[in-house]
């Protein structure tokens, strides 16, 4: 299959009903925008979402849309990813593994966008923000979960990349930095987790996606013109899923 053909056959994936039926699935910044969006898909096909993030009114929000809709019964964790330490996150595997006994899939969402400015300009104190929550976070919460992802017979890993972190743009600073050290980290972890795991990692860019992030980062561009978290959600359940067995160390456009 070329590229090509490969990249409309993602786009236009139609997930069976029963894909995620028996999986755990943990997603961070789960509260809101594309988080809660594929925590809601993901749960709709059948998984247990384990909801990620800072502000737990918003968690209980996606939980109790989960629950009315009829999903298994969701579980909530939250953690803040800019202060967290070391200790939470083994903290972390501990819980995950004694409520869960492992993980199936875990989507890294979350994310910082800290300030469009010139790099001249930027302020030391967005940097480090950016850059803790962009990528030390992502980096210590897949370590002490390779564990439990390693108990899958077949588990996805997910990495949420971007254009600007492929291709340098002026003025998006630490934020496109830390998506080229994002697609870095999954490049990485595809190779050397290739041979000796059941686990493939790849990275999803979304596109332009009608979020609160999108928004303050284009104030002036008319919400209705860019797609909705829903209608990504293609690439989301064909990565998550066994469809995409054997699909390692990609980097793919959801749009």
């Amino acid at each position: 299959m070329s590229n090509n053909d490969q990249a409309h056959t993602i786009k236009n994936y139609s997930a069976p009903k029963e894909l995620l039926t028996g999986r755990v699935i943990a997603v961070t910044g789960a509260g809101s925008g594309i988080g809660a969006v594929a925590a809601k898909t993901f749960a709709a096909y059948g998984a247990t979402v384990i909801l990620i993030g800072r502000t737990v009114q918003k968690l209980e929000q996606v939980y109790d849309a989960i629950d009315a809709a009829g999903g298994a019964q969701p579980a909530i964790y939250p953690i803040c990813l800019e202060g967290a330490s070391e200790k939470d996150y083994e903290d972390m595997h501990d819980r995950l593994e004694e409520t869960f006994g492992q993980l199936d899939g875990l989507l890294h969402n979350a994310g910082e966008l800290g300030q469009r400015t010139p790099i001249a300009n930027y302020k030391l104190s967005t940097w480090q923000k950016v850059m803790q929550v962009n990528v030390t976070a992502e980096f210590m919460m897949t370590q002490a979960l390779l564990p439990l992802l390693e108990k899958s017979d077949n588990a996805s890993l997910i990495f949420t990349t971007s254009g600007v972190g492929r291709i340098g743009k002026p003025f998006w600073g630490a934020y496109a930095v830390s998506k080229f050290a994002t697609e870095g980290l999954a490049q990485i972890l595809a190779h050397e987790l290739d041979e000796t795991s059941n686990i493939r990692v790849n990275c999803i860019n979304p596109g332009p996606t009608r979020t609160q992030m999108r928004t303050t980062a284009y104030p002036a561009e008319n919400p209705a013109s860019v797609k909705t978290p829903e209608e990504i959600m293609p690439i989301y359940l064909y990565l998550m899923g066994d469809d995409s067995k054997g699909v390692n160390g990609q980097s793919l456009d959801a749009q």
